[in-house]
């Protein structure tokens, strides 16, 4: 079975839909991961009433965080650099560089909106399940 890393084309940047590589995806799925440890954590501490149940809504950014990071790895599509006209494909044997071409550049500004869309849909249903869950403890 192919990894997703390994895919063809996600060692060349293309718009709107491929601006990172298999280093910067594993960067944003290691930063995802860590933020839903922490929210976890969190988690845990009100369970164990280390904190108060109002806590429970501190979770929200790092739950956004985790999502960001996994929906980026997942999509092979980096939201700061679809905003800022980069792409980085060095650690798949691609190259990095800037976008010039105004159609690219739309193009991946409306991915990342596109990203962080759905990031935070993810993030309030997964605050909202959380939080009801409690109350349901």
């Amino acid at each position: 079975m192919t990894r997703r890393d390994e895919r063809p084309g996600m060692t060349e940047y293309q718009p709107g839909v491929c601006n990172i590589g298999a280093e910067q995806r594993r960067a944003r799925r290691l930063s995802g991961i860590g933020s839903f440890g922490i929210a976890a954590a969190v988690v845990l501490a009100v369970a164990l009433d280390v904190l108060p149940t109002s806590a429970l809504w501190a979770t929200a950014p790092f739950v956004f965080g985790g999502w960001i990071g996994l929906v980026q790895d997942y999509a092979g599509f980096c939201v700061a650099f679809g905003a800022l006209a980069r792409y980085d494909l060095s650690g798949s044997g691609g190259t990095v560089g800037s976008v010039a071409e105004r159609e690219a550049v739309a193009a991946d500004r409306k991915r990342a909106l596109s990203i962080l869309a759905v990031s935070a849909v993810l993030t309030a249903v997964t605050t909202a399940v959380i939080v009801v869950l409690d109350g349901a403890a």
